[in-house]
């Protein structure tokens, strides 16, 4: 009876040896206790385990994957899960700090191009409104140029034509009306008074842009950037009263252009944030582009239409060829600057467009009072660079973030 029952348990070890065969171990190497079960064993509770050349004697071989036991295991444990936790964050850090040096100098070098086709825009738009004071005409061939240029990139494929609906279409109307109306603005600012001026009133979109975040957003910001605000306010006002070219339709033009122009950075950022709408920044901006000249065309011929003509050209004594170049120039500089800044607002906040945008006016104010040769009182200078500081206090306020109480 006892060799049966031997031989029974004998055949019973083989069949859970058969079931659950160890990956790393010969089936020879098995030694089986009698209460082996037919489930597959664990280890410690009666599981195969290696002879060790003693009789009866038997070794649990540590997991090199598993830590110890105990509180000193428990902590290991803790600390295996927090690296092993930990280290996809940080590979993913190495990665994203990898990549923030491309990313930045890219940023960089469209800022560059940004400033310097507004300096030339800028100074060949002023010759050219002082020639032919219409703003509305000389808002539609910039507009027609960048049409072209839009036009010539679709057909040439560099750029992927869109497929919208008729939907997406209505929600791009009022942006293309906005930004119409904008540059009407701006053009209407810039030839009535000078160039320094003009961007000295447009410092002020930081303001525009915190009033609209607590209009129309509901945020509330922090006392520093409000009390950022004063000095760009202040500045504002101190430049107007002694600029030398001031004059009241240039100053609210360059006032409503900021207001349409920081209402058009909000919206467009929130259109192209939709997921729902397959868009992207170029496409946005040369769709409104085509659609702001086909609004532009019936309000140029309603409103300066009778007087722009070629023979109104020539009884004021202007080159006609001279006037073409330079309102080429402008057109061409207009599109594209608008371009790279529609491309830089899909990549940054419009907080930071925004002071980005600031700085581009101090370059914009030097090139051209050193251009024109504008005068400027010392009063005036140091309106202009209060201002100026204020945006710059605001830049830093508006990106520091508040200090996270302590439990």
């Amino acid at each position: 009876m006892q060799s049966m029952a031997a031989s029974y348990s004998a055949s019973r070890g083989w069949a859970a040896a058969r079931r659950c065969p160890s990956p790393s171990l010969p089936a020879r190497h098995v030694a089986f206790s009698s209460s082996s079960s037919s489930r597959c064993p664990v280890a410690g509770a009666g599981a195969p385990v290696l002879p060790l050349g003693i009789r009866g004697g038997r070794l649990l071989l540590p997991c090199p994957l598993l830590p110890a036991g105990g509180k000193n295991g428990s902590s290991a444990r803790r600390t295996t899960a927090t690296a092993a936790a930990a280290s996809p964050s940080a590979e993913g850090d190495g990665k994203l700090e990898a990549a923030g040096i491309p990313r930045t100098l890219q940023l960089g070098a469209m800022i560059l191009v940004w400033y310097l086709l507004n300096i030339y825009f800028n100074i060949c738009n002023k010759l050219v409104l002082k020639a032919v004071p219409f703003p509305y005409t000389i808002t539609t061939f910039q507009f027609a140029s960048g049409s072209f240029f839009i036009t010539l990139m679709w057909l040439l494929n560099l750029h992927p034509k869109p497929r919208l609906s008729l939907q997406q279409y209505a929600k791009i109307l009022p942006l293309a009306l906005i930004h119409m109306m904008g540059n009407v603005f701006t053009n209407m600012s810039l030839g009535k008074v000078a160039v320094s001026f003009t961007h000295t009133i447009k410092a002020m979109e930081p303001f525009f842009s915190v009033l609209f975040s607590v209009l129309l957003l509901g945020q509330t910001p922090s006392l520093l950037v409000v009390g950022s605000l004063v000095p760009v306010v202040g500045g504002v006002v101190l430049a107007s009263m002694t600029e030398v070219s001031f004059n009241w339709i240039g100053f609210w033009s360059a006032m409503a252009s900021n207001v349409t122009n920081q209402s058009r950075n909000v919206f467009s950022k929130k259109l192209l944030a939709d997921k729902e709408e397959t868009l992207d920044d170029i496409n946005l901006f040369s769709i409104m582009t085509v659609m702001s000249f086909l609004l532009s065309v019936p309000l140029m011929l309603y409103l300066e239409g009778i007087k722009f003509s070629p023979s109104y050209l020539q009884s004021t004594g202007v080159n006609l060829q001279e006037l073409c170049v330079k309102a080429a120039i402008a057109g061409t500089c207009f599109h594209f600057y608008q371009q790279v800044s529609y491309s830089l607002l899909a990549r940054i906040s419009p907080v930071t467009h925004s002071v980005a945008n600031s700085v581009k006016r101090v370059v914009v104010i030097v090139s051209s009072v050193i251009f024109f040769r504008t005068p400027i009182s010392p009063i005036n200078a140091l309106g202009t660079g209060l201002a100026l500081l204020g945006v710059f206090l605001y830049s830093r306020f508006k990106k520091a973030k508040p200090k996270a109480k302590a439990a």
